[in-house]
């Protein structure tokens, strides 16, 4: 926690006095930084090649599923 805290007053240190919308989007990126290289490490990723494969699948049924909607209106 402490590592935490000295990363967020060195943050705080270099940005104006009035960014308090700054000062949350700069801390909201760090934790999505940090929560990505924990995924790294712990191997919960998917290469290039798999990711793709799922959003194809993905997209297909959805298309598939809007083109049956659309059929079954015009009948």
């Amino acid at each position: 926690m402490r590592v935490a805290k000295e990363e967020v007053k060195k943050m705080l240190e270099s940005l104006p006095n009035d960014a308090f919308e700054d000062i949350q989007y700069h801390i909201y990126v760090q934790e999505k930084i940090k929560k990505g290289l924990l995924d790294v490490k712990e191997g919960r990723v998917f290469s290039q090649k798999e990711a793709e494969s799922r959003m194809s699948k993905d997209l297909w049924a959805l298309w598939s599923s809007k083109a049956k909607k659309t059929n079954d209106t015009r009948n």
